[in-house]
């Protein structure tokens, strides 16, 4: 932890969503952001369950990391109630992966820490908390090389515009998207961050803007319907963006929304960067047409908070992600370095 802290400290990062204090893991509940911050206490790994279900923690790096804190209290569980480790941490897993199918880390931490459980032959309480803090440190780390190679890529001057949260709340405290927006700016360019509102949870206007501010990081708040305007009128000259998956061949799904503003930066000739860890590339998934997207509850849509917006008895959809195809993609950024077409022998090499 104190690790962690300090590499946030150092790389200029006030926010840090999670906590792991003497064997219960904290997470900065997001559904109450901007207005309350109140820590919610995880001490079994059903806890994390339901706060990775519920929103409490979101942004698919902080998803893995919770869900490998939770197969650490499973080992916990398991070890009090006298059942078999390996079995219980498994099934556990796969309750886990359950919680929001489309964010392949998630997937990734759970089968990491299943691997190393299943394979302990001492203590492995004490091996799962070390590999949980192992991952959480590694994601940090994988963010500031992220930042580094991604500010380089930002323009001097002007507007980067974003979409969803895939800053320090979404990850391990630093960002994928907003840690090249941290780049950007230690470099010394000078621009402002927009920041789409993001429906229906609004994690641009509640989380994104908190948090820039927070680093006193200039941002803008606009619609999700502005994006395209700001393009063409100059005020946005690239746009960053994080990811829940990226397929093998660079199909990328992220925050319902994303495909409008890749289709809108490509007509208006502005580069669409997507910044993501080594460990958001699925080599497993050809594409994007074969990942699976997850569709919530209507009423996320027809109210509005706790107010009806839309006639009783409405029918609505409400998928959370999109695909953006791979051409519409102008970098990827990892922490190994910048991905660029064709993607799936990039990409190949990155995880290798």
């Amino acid at each position: 932890m104190e690790d962690i802290t300090r590499m946030l400290e150092e790389a200029g990062s006030r926010v840090c969503p999670m906590k792991w204090e003497q064997g219960v893991y904290y997470l900065l509940d997001q559904r109450l952001l901007p207005f309350e911050e109140e820590w919610l206490p995880c001490r079994t790994v059903r806890d994390c369950l339901a706060a990775i279900r519920d929103m409490v923690v979101r942004g698919a790096p902080a998803i893995g990391i919770t869900a490998a804190f939770g197969m650490v209290l499973a080992v916990r569980q398991a070890l009090e109630e006298g059942k078999d480790v390996p079995e219980f941490a498994t099934v556990s897993g796969e309750g886990l992966k359950q919680a929001r199918p489309t964010a392949v880390n998630l997937r990734w931490a759970v089968d990491r820490m299943a691997e190393a459980i299943s394979s302990s032959h001492g203590n492995p309480l004490a091996e799962a908390e070390e590999l949980a803090v192992s991952i959480w440190k590694q994601d940090v780390q994988a963010n500031i090389q992220i930042g580094k190679f991604g500010g380089a890529l930002l323009p001097d001057r002007g507007g980067v515009l974003t979409h969803c949260n895939a800053g320090a709340l979404a990850t391990g405290g630093y960002g994928t998207a907003l840690g090249v927006v941290r780049g950007g700016l230690s470099l010394g360019k000078e621009f402002s961050v927009f920041a789409d509102e993001t429906r229906p949870w609004l994690q641009g206007a509640r989380l994104t803007v908190w948090e820039l501010m927070a680093d006193n990081i200039p941002v803008f708040l606009n619609v999700d319907n502005a994006s395209g305007f700001l393009m063409r009128t100059g005020r946005v000259n690239a746009v960053v963006v994080g990811a829940d998956r990226i397929a093998a061949n660079g199909d990328v799904a992220n925050k319902i929304g994303t495909y409008n503003v890749a289709v809108m930066a490509r007509e208006n000739g502005i580069p669409f960067y997507v910044a993501a860890p080594v460990s958001t590339l699925d080599i497993y998934t050809h594409s994007g047409e074969e990942i699976p997207i997850e569709e919530r509850n209507p009423d996320e849509i027809i109210m509005f908070g706790r107010m009806r917006i839309a006639p009783e008895d409405t029918q609505a959809v409400n998928p959370v992600f999109d695909i953006t195809p791979w051409e519409y993609v102008t970098a990827i950024i990892t922490e190994k370095g910048v991905l660029k077409p064709p993607y799936e022998p990039a990409i190949a090499r990155a995880v290798s």
